[in-house]
């Protein structure tokens, strides 16, 4: 078949190519190879597709209540959604080659068009070596993050919806259904013991990211200025022992002041009380408010170091030039690390500060490790959750304790819609990424 050379035939290739892939290619622009391997694909697709409606399908379902089954035969509605999933993947990558096989028929035609002759077999052959090197290169990257990023966020999406929870819904002894965003509203505006419990954890969770964040921050500021501004000789031994604590794991520490701040036989108070400070207990992690204060105080002592030595490397790096010209135009002391050394340390080490905010809002192990989430609360009996927990500790419960996954979907979501943005700004903000757009 004949294609015009004036780009009339450009919408008859294009129906032609999306009505199967790669026909275009075989009828029109003579490239057999290229049209053959498309055409391959999509009779592999068509071989698979009566497999991947059964999965979809039972996706939308997620199977049918077998009482009359032992329970190893029975549905399970679980591996149904990952199925899905998975078939879901194939059928994207199978659009995405469509797409591209469309896209190069236009492109074969366009040159077509230009050189007034279809391409040779040998140019074809060519083409498609050229072509494949960068694929096969790039596709096994692209199947490990499908399978092990792709698939596993969608699954924890899909859960959210559903109603995966003991003792009712728990496969493959029972079912799972679909219930939408009953499980948000139950969450968010239920006015029950979960939506309180919820509000309370999620406000005291943005309380702990800000506070520690900025608490670390500005502590390893301040440590760092001190010794760097007033001259002592032996500065060098004072980073050694402040660092200490950042680079001592974090589950000893924890472990370690959890039995100090013991309010019935820990050190602290039993110090306090030798030295006549103190007359009976204080319970530090006994008390929902003393124990929040701990936490921040604890991660301060933990954190601190790391942003002392990040300030200090950065202020290392300030040309020696702007603190002598500064100087010289007579500017005191005070005045050099309000204009010159500060703004440039900000600036400098912004970035970090976001990163750390994002990682305190999942510090899973400071919360856990000191406190375990205790001490208990009003709705603690409902929900298990304690007086210091955070988001992130609560799923933990939600999952190996309750077995409520679909709450614990939903407050992954959340997180993960709260901490989304932060990720992408600092992205873009990145070196590589501006010089990739470039």
């Amino acid at each position: 078949m004949r294609l015009e050379s004036d780009g009339s035939s450009q919408k008859k290739l294009v129906t032609t190519a999306a009505c199967f892939m790669g026909l275009s290619h075989l009828l029109y622009l003579k490239e057999y190879l290229k049209g053959a391997l498309f055409a391959l694909v999509e009779l592999l697709f068509l071989c698979f597709a009566p497999f991947a409606i059964k999965k979809i399908v039972n996706m939308v379902t997620l199977g049918e209540p077998r009482p009359d089954l032992p329970v190893k035969l029975r549905p399970n509605s679980m591996f149904m959604l990952i199925d899905g999933i998975l078939v879901l993947a194939i059928v994207a990558i199978f659009v995405a080659v469509y797409v591209i096989s469309v896209r190069s028929a236009k492109r074969s035609y366009k040159e077509y068009c230009v050189t007034k002759r279809l391409a040779s077999s040998r140019t074809t052959v060519d083409s498609v070596l050229n072509g494949a090197f960068p694929l096969a290169g790039l596709a096994p990257c692209v199947l490990m993050l499908l399978i092990f990023v792709v698939v596993p966020l969608v699954f924890s999406i899909c859960v959210a919806f559903t109603n995966y929870s003991a003792p009712g819904h728990i496969p493959p002894n029972n079912t799972v259904d679909w219930v939408g965003g009953q499980n948000f509203k139950e969450l968010m505006t239920g006015g029950n013991s979960w939506s309180k419990g919820f509000v309370r954890i999620a406000v005291w969770t943005l309380v702990w990211a800000v506070l520690s964040t900025f608490t670390c921050y500005f502590g390893g500021l301040l440590v760092a200025v001190q010794l760097k501004e007033s001259g002592i000789k032996c500065a060098s031994i004072f980073r050694f022992i402040f660092i200490l604590p950042y680079a001592v794991p974090s589950v000893i520490t924890m472990l370690v002041w959890r039995n100090l701040l013991n309010g019935t036989f820990g050190t602290v108070n039993r110090t306090l009380q030798a030295l006549g400070l103190l007359h009976g207990t204080i319970p530090w992690l006994g008390n929902a408010t003393y124990a929040q204060v701990m936490c921040i105080v604890i991660n301060l002592w933990a954190g601190f170091g790391y942003f002392m030595m990040l300030s200090m490397g950065t202020m290392t790096a300030i040309p020696a030039d702007l603190f002598e010209a500064a100087k010289i135009d007579g500017a005191s002391d005070r005045q050099i690390l309000q204009h010159i050394t500060l703004p440039l340390v900000l600036y400098q080490t912004m970035p970090l500060i976001i990163m750390s905010f994002t990682h305190n809002i999942n510090n899973f192990g400071i919360i856990y490790f000191l406190t375990g989430g205790d001490p208990a609360v009003s709705d603690s009996t409902t929900t298990m959750a304690g007086g210091t927990d955070i988001l992130v500790t609560w799923i933990y419960k939600l999952t190996m304790t309750l077995q409520k996954y679909n709450y614990a979907s939903v407050i992954a979501v959340l997180i993960f819609a709260v901490l989304a943005p932060f990720a992408v700004y600092q992205f873009m903000n990145t070196k590589a990424y501006k010089e990739g757009e470039v």
